[in-house]
């Protein structure tokens, strides 16, 4: 028998943590803007991790919590998500803007509902799926303005680098369930990424591709907090939420990662939008509030793991 579930009967907990993972995605976007301006995106997303790594530890083991325990499966998608998604995004954001970089992101959603749809049989009504297209739509009104800039190649490795995001949510979601520790997951996840990252930095030293590396503290210390928040906080309080939340409504708090992430930009970085693209912002906010609202549609094809 099918079942329906949306945004707002989740947990508090729950609903809070996604508001906390989009919270830091989209801040930490805007800080690893300035970053990538000083630090190569190879070099700086192995900082970012490695500063997550060392936070997770310190944290884990002040609370008494093994390092060890992932679920094999579930720690080798690090390799997707965040090595291989995240170095493409980060090679995006040296060609577009931050605020350009959040909204691509923020399609992830809709990549998302089809994945689930396929993978997981969650079943997505035809009023998500129109829903969907009026936040894309709403989308393209921001991203078309001269307030957000950026040349092809960032567009299609951001692209690229959100697909295998998407993949990485629908994988996760079928196994996550079954972890002891969230918290494990995500520093098995995160080794996974460095030890990849690792040998391709090497080789890109040693070809000299890297360039010259003189990143001023202020470049550097944006390194380390956005690894932070990118990795360390989003990721822990994400897939907090994923062991209960159905992949197709987590992923519509990712729609708030663009407020989040154009308020850090203006905060942040100077950058500001039009009056009719902040409309196109309004016309998202409004799509995604209708999207998971109970009557929205979404409906499982099976229980969800306990």
């Amino acid at each position: 028998m099918l079942g329906s579930r949306a945004f707002g009967s989740i947990s508090r907990t729950d609903r809070l943590r996604l508001i906390l993972a989009a919270a830091s995605w989209g801040t930490g976007t805007a800080v690893s803007k300035h970053a990538v301006n000083e630090i190569p995106p190879l070099l700086l997303l192995a900082i970012q991790l490695t500063s997550s790594l060392v936070l997770l530890a310190i944290v884990m083991r002040a609370a008494g919590l093994p390092l060890r325990g992932s679920p094999p499966t579930l720690a080798r998608l690090g390799v997707l998500n965040p090595g291989i998604a995240y170095a493409l995004g980060l090679a995006g954001l040296t060609y577009i803007t931050a605020s350009l970089s959040v909204l691509l992101w923020a399609v992830e959603p809709i990549f998302i509902l089809f994945a689930a749809a396929l993978v997981l049989g969650e079943s997505i009504g035809a009023g998500i799926i129109g829903l969907s297209v009026v936040a894309a739509g709403g989308m393209g009104l921001v991203v078309l303005g001269p307030g957000i800039g950026g040349d092809w190649p960032g567009i299609v490795l951001t692209l690229v680098g959100v697909g295998f995001c998407a993949a990485y949510t629908v994988i996760a979601r079928r196994s996550v369930a079954g972890a002891a520790s969230t918290a494990q997951v995500v520093l098995a996840q995160q080794w996974y990424a460095l030890a990849i990252l690792i040998p391709v930095l090497a080789v890109a030293f040693a070809a000299g591709g890297l360039g010259p590396i003189a990143p001023s503290p202020g470049g550097l210390l944006s390194a380390i907090a956005s690894g932070i928040l990118y990795y360390s906080a989003a990721y822990w309080f994400y897939l907090g939420a994923l062991r209960s939340v159905p992949a197709s409504i987590a992923a519509a708090s990712f729609y708030l990662i663009p407020v989040f992430g154009l308020a850090a930009s203006a905060l942040l970085l100077g950058e500001r939008l039009q009056t009719y693209q902040w409309l196109g912002v309004g016309v998202v906010v409004i799509a995604v509030a209708l999207i998971v609202r109970p009557q929205a549609g979404v409906r499982r094809a099976s229980p969800e793991p306990a």
